[in-house]
This record gives C-alpha cells, structure tokens and sequence, in this order.
C-alpha cells in the first residue's frame, strides 16, 4: 500500500479537486484526495440551483455539473482517492494521520500538502437567540441538504435569519417546495448576499426583507410556533416597542460561514483573526513550508469559480514545492486600509510573481462611487474605480509585478470617495 505522495490534498470539494488537478498537470504524478464523505464534490452536491461556472466554464451549470466536470478530470487522472476518510492530524513535517473503517488508521507523508476543508456555519448556539429550544430550527444548509439531497420538507411556514447567499437561495427553493416564506431577516443595514440573489431569490416572489432586524424570541413548545422580530438601532441592539410576530413552524439560520481550521490550528499554523483562515503567500503557501491552503478553508468565497481559480495556484505551488522548487525571497507585507476588512493573500513575495498578484478583500459596508488605492508608504501604486462595492461581494484586483517592484515592505489597500 502506497504511503508517500508528492502532494496530498485534504478535502474533495470544488477547491480540492482544481487543486488536486493542477498539481498532477504540473508534474506531481503521486497525488492523493482525502475526502470525508462519501463521494466527491463536497457541498456543491446539494447546490441543486444553477449560476455556477459562468467566470471558469463560460457556461451556466447547476452545483453537481460544476463538481462533476472536476471529477471527470480525476478520473482521467492517476490521482488516488480516499473515500469516507477523516484526516485527524497533520504535521509540519508533511505526515498526514487518517482514518476510515475500510483502512483503518494510516500515517502518510507527502512532499507538499494542501488544506481544502472548506468551511460550515455558524449554529444557533454561536449567535445565541434567546427564547424556547423546539424542533424546527435548523442552518439554511443543513436545510438545504435535507430537501435537496435526503428528499424531506423541512417545514411549511419559514422565517429565515440571515441574508447570506445560501439564506436567500433556500428562500426560494422552499417557496418553489410549496412553503411559505414569511420573511428574511438581516442584522445588518445592508444584505449579506450578491445582488442578484436579492433579486433573484426574494423579490421575484414577493418574499419581505428586513433590514435591521433580528430574531428576539423564538416560542414553541415541541416544534417551532411563533418568531418575534425587532428592529436594532445602530449599536445592534434590539429596540423596545418593534416587535413584529410571525406564526411559523420553521426558522432557517444563514447567519456566517466558517472556514473549518481545526487541523490547520493543531499544525501550528499562523492564522489571521479576520478571516479565520490560514496567513498565505501569493501562492497560497502557509506559514509552514510546504503546506497549502485553498477556497472557503482560507477566505469565504462568493463565486465557486473563484474557488478554482485560487486553487489551482495553490496545487501547481505544491507540485513545485514537492518537486524541490522552494519560493524565497523579500516578504512585502499587504495591510488593510480605511474601508477594508482584510487582504488575501497577507504577504507577497515578489521574487516569485511573474506578471503580476491577485488581492481579494472584502469591505466593511456599502459604498458607492469609489476607488481603491495601493499605497506603499507616500507612494500610490495604483487605483481601481468602484461603482458599487457591498461586504456580501468579494472584491479583486490585480497588482502588476512593475508596480509591485516600486514597493517597500509593505502596501496598504485602503477604499476611498472618490
């Protein structure tokens, strides 16, 4: 039985299988997949609805098209999979510890390996909502799954908390199942979710956002009766007198991801407090060398196509690293500026760019009409114009390696009027 690989990857959703993929193509031949589940594909299994692989595939394809492509391509592959196996450890020095009941407990080692354990959301426990503990209260993608892959109906009256994207599209998925979406509501004065979710998931059927509100009480005794909601001022606080109630029988939480880290912090590896994720380099390598991360495990992405595409960096960084290219150099490091939440990648180094970086960020609020800057002490870099930029849209832009070479240590992103 084979234990050493050239590059294993741990996790076998969208980011692992473009990992896994890239790093084969780019000449690491020993390549493994550990996949908790039962089958490739990860979460886009359930993601039953369509608008994925317009950015990658220039076509729009539903959840399990979009994994299915990627499987395909494994298939086509030398790349070894592992099936209903928990990875329970990983090391500094590349040892990966799993266990599955078909294998029982297995070391492997690998000369690069990549983090793709994606992420999971946030429970009711995690934002405590007061009130009784009936049945009937459940995470939007739990939810999801249930309709979508196990067949059952989760509830007939919905009210959803929360307007993160997989909120919004189960908002619609219950009212096509012939439930009855009373209302979404959102803490925060804006939505959590793309545009055209809003669009397409609530106001297309007439479902009623409300914005700066929260669930203050939920009532039942055996399964879910009653939600009482109330309008927040501006420090989030519940405000006396706004209550509105709704007779229901379900609540769906859509209140955050994530990203799923644990093996990541037990490796000791440096991790950002705002993201929850890994601290990379432009190649998405760790604060361990050798070791990779990649998709919903570093930064919660929008776009499964984003996913890829940073995922397929992060597997061809491996498959180089394995193969005994190191990247070195001067380490610039990228900090947030007015407006911004945080930066990924958090250091570059600019020794190994070839044409230029991408950053991804997310803002703190809604703005309009403004323009991103990358400064380098006194020195701008370079500016990108924004019409609209909400926190529910992650933001990209691209430093040229020119520009790149005028810095010093550091850059700074930072969003402005214009």
């Amino acid at each position: 039985m084979n234990t050493n690989y050239d590059v294993i990857v741990i996790g076998g959703g969208p980011a692992g299988l473009a990992a896994a993929c890239e790093a084969y193509d780019k000449g690491a031949k020993k390549v493994l997949v550990i996949e908790r589940d039962k089958e490739l594909g990860g979460i886009l299994n359930q993601c039953i609805h369509n608008g994925f692989g317009l950015h990658y595939f220039k076509e729009e394809l539903t959840g399990p098209e979009y994994a299915g492509r990627f499987v395909e391509l494994v298939k086509q592959t030398a790349i070894e999979v592992k099936l209903d196996t928990m990875v329970v450890e990983i090391t500094q020095d590349h040892i990966v510890r799993c266990i599955s009941a078909k294998e029982g407990y297995q070391e492997l080692t690998a000369g690069a390996v990549v983090l793709c354990m994606g992420c999971r959301e946030r429970t009711r426990g995690a934002i405590a909502i007061p009130g009784d503990r009936p049945a009937g209260v459940f995470t939007a993608g739990a939810a999801q799954r249930y309709v979508n892959m196990e067949g059952y109906m989760v509830g007939k009256r919905v009210v959803i908390l929360g307007s993160g994207d997989i909120g919004l599209i189960m908002a619609r998925r219950m009212t096509l199942e012939g439930a009855k979406v009373l209302a979404c509501v959102e803490l925060c004065p804006y939505s959590n979710g793309l545009t055209r979710n809003i669009v397409q998931c609530l106001n297309d059927y007439d479902i009623p956002l409300y914005l700066s509100h929260t669930i203050t009480n939920i009532i039942g005794k055996e399964r879910v009766e009653k939600v009482i909601i109330n309008k927040v001022d501006e420090n989030r606080r519940p405000i006396p007198g706004t209550e509105i109630e709704f007779d229901c029988d379900t609540v769906l939480l859509s209140v955050g991801l994530i990203p799923e880290n644990e093996l990541t912090r037990n490796a000791q590896i440096v991790m950002d407090r705002r993201t929850n994720g890994a601290v990379v380099y432009e190649n998405m390598e760790t604060s361990a060398p050798g070791i990779f991360a990649s998709g919903n495990v570093v930064h919660v992405h929008d776009l499964v196509d984003f996913v890829t595409a940073e995922s397929k960096r992060a597997g061809a960084a491996a498959a180089k690293y394995a193969l005994g290219h190191k990247a070195g150099g001067p380490v610039t490091e990228v900090k947030t500026g007015s407006c911004v939440n945080y930066t990924v990648p958090q250091h570059i180094r600019r020794e190994n760019v070839e044409k230029g970086v991408d950053v991804f960020f997310r803002v703190n609020n809604v703005y309009q009409d403004m323009v991103i800057k990358v400064t380098s002490g006194d020195t701008q870099l370079c500016a990108f114009k924004r019409e609209h930029m909400a926190p529910g849209e992650m933001e990209k832009i691209t430093i040229p390696k020119v520009l790149l070479d005028k810095a010093s240590d550091e850059i700074t992103v930072s969003v402005e009027h214009q």
